[in-house]
């Protein structure tokens, strides 16, 4: 990626971490151009609001409020994370995750 492609596509990365909805705006506006700094940043942030969703389900289910909260933080400093890089202009991947969710939706953006 050169620096120009970066350049254009650092809005729409952290658009990708914001909501689901956002996801889907840089998704659909990523259609035409094909920047692949905006893809890695749309799988990054799909990939999260994904998981977030579905473990999100099940500490629903807990009553302790230090399950929840420690949800909250831990969900909170990997959105940052991503935000920080697309602001950044940088693909790092989330921790632990980044690799897994570059494999699952591989499909988007190529």
């Amino acid at each position: 990626m050169n620096e120009h492609t970066v350049e254009d596509g650092k809005t729409l990365g952290v658009v990708a971490y914001l909501t689901l909805i956002g996801v889907l705006i840089a998704f659909f506006m990523n259609q035409d151009k094909r920047n692949p700094f905006i893809s890695f940043h749309i799988r990054q942030g799909l990939g999260l609001w994904i998981l977030y969703f579905a473990i999100g389900y099940v500490v629903g289910s807990f009553d302790s409020w230090m399950v929840t909260y420690s949800f909250w933080i831990f969900f909170s400093v990997l959105f940052i994370y991503g935000i920080f890089g697309a602001v950044s202009r940088q693909t790092n991947k989330i921790p632990l995750l980044g690799d897994l969710f570059q494999k699952l939706f591989k499909s988007i953006g190529q």
